[in-house]
Parts: C-alpha cells; sequence; structure tokens
C-alpha cells in the first residue's frame, strides 16, 4: 500500500487542525487515514487492490449463516450508539484507530459522513461497524463485536439494506478469508476510482429497519 504522511503524535493538537471537508476529500478520491501502531502518527493509505462486498446476486451468505438468521434475538440500528462502536473498534491491542483519529472520526460524525452499525442483544451492545457514508459509496471502516454470530447477521443485513437502497458500492478496503466466504472481492485501484468517482456523487438515504441515514455526495476534484 502506498501512504502519506499527514499530522504527528501529538495529542495536544487538535482535531480541528485537519477541518472535515479535507478528510471527506481524501476519502472520496479513495484514501483512507490509519495511525501507525507504533508512533501513533497518521497516514493517509491507498491500496493498490481494493476489497468489495458485492451488493448482487454475487454477494453469497454460506449455509451456516443462513440457518443462524432469524434465530439469534438480535435487533440492528443505525447511529444510536456511535461512541460505544468507535470504542470496541479501537479498543485492540494493536489499534489503528489513535485517540486523534478517534477525535476525528466524532467530527465526522456530526458533520453526517461517520456513522455506525450496531447490533443487540436486548441492552446490550453485539456488534457494530464504523462506516463512512459518501453518496452511494458506504465504507466499511472496522468492525467489532462480543456476541458469536452478531457480526455475520449485521453484515447480511447491511447488505440486504444497502441493495434496497439504491446503493453502488460496499468499501471494506481489505479482505481476509472470513469476508472472501461472502463473496468479497478485489478489484485493482484504477477500477476501484472509476467506480468510487460514479458512487460518490449520487446522494443515497440508507433505510435500515426503522432508522435512516441521509449520505450527502460529494462532486469537488
Amino acid at each position: 500500500m502506498a501512504s502519506v504522511r499527514t499530522a504527528g503524535a501529538d495529542p495536544r493538537q487538535p482535531s480541528e487542525y485537519w477541518p472535515v471537508d479535507w478528510w471527506v476529500q481524501a476519502y472520496a478520491k479513495g484514501w483512507f487515514p490509519m495511525a501507525h501502531p507504533t508512533h501513533g502518527g497518521l497516514d493517509l493509505w491507498r491500496s493498490q487492490s481494493r476489497a468489495l462486498i458485492p451488493l448482487d446476486q454475487d454477494f453469497h451468505i454460506p449455509r451456516s449463516v443462513r440457518r443462524s438468521l432469524g434465530r439469534e434475538p438480535f435487533h440492528l440500528s443505525l447511529n444510536r450508539s456511535f461512541d460505544a462502536v468507535l470504542r470496541g473498534c479501537a479498543e485492540r491491542p494493536n489499534t489503528w484507530i489513535s485517540g486523534e483519529l478517534a477525535r476525528i472520526y466524532r467530527q465526522l460524525h456530526r458533520a453526517g459522513w461517520a456513522h455506525s452499525v450496531e447490533v443487540w442483544d436486548g441492552e446490550e451492545l453485539a456488534a457494530g461497524l464504523l462506516a463512512m457514508g459518501i453518496g452511494s459509496c458506504w465504507i466499511g471502516e472496522s468492525m467489532m463485536h462480543h456476541r458469536d454470530h452478531a457480526g455475520n447477521v449485521m453484515l447480511v443485513r447491511l447488505v440486504e439494506a444497502l441493495r434496497d437502497s439504491g446503493f453502488s458500492l460496499f468499501d471494506v478496503q481489505l479482505s481476509n478469508q472470513h469476508l472472501e466466504r461472502f463473496g468479497c472481492r478485489e478489484i485493482g485501484d484504477p477500477a476501484y476510482t472509476a467506480l468510487l468517482r460514479q458512487a460518490r456523487s449520487r446522494p443515497t438515504t440508507l433505510r435500515f429497519g426503522e432508522s435512516t441515514v441521509r449520505c450527502e455526495g460529494w462532486m469537488r476534484e
């Protein structure tokens, strides 16, 4: 992956130093931020190949996951507990979500660009996804879970909602064996950039259960 250094690790540096529009512009051009696990400095990264979850008939629900759908006592929501999902995604031994990056995500959330998907078991948070929504592109940033099967249920229901709401791109950045079971595939950066350019400019409303999220378009170069 290629990277560009953006900011230092000084916790006294205010997140406001990097305006919200600057970060949205980076995402809209195919870059994403990560904090270095050692020194904590923020880099912008761009992968030579990008992982996409298909939103058409190529999305595959594994048999074991299909059996669990409808039998688990989960209910799902949007933006009900953004901070809890963010904390759950960041609290890992080798996290790329530093304190500074967490503050930036909160800014993006307040501005309507960053979102959380929650899976609840009663009043307990069972799983969550941190994401960016730009036009008809949904960018999955990080995922956490506390209950078996909760993350799989979330992925299936989210794909259904994105498809029904007219989204054209579900970017998960990096693939793994688990996501490949659902049909996740990688494409080269030029092909991804062309798809992103089309998707980012079309405002789209995600309808997810009883919740809705408006994902504004981005037309600036």
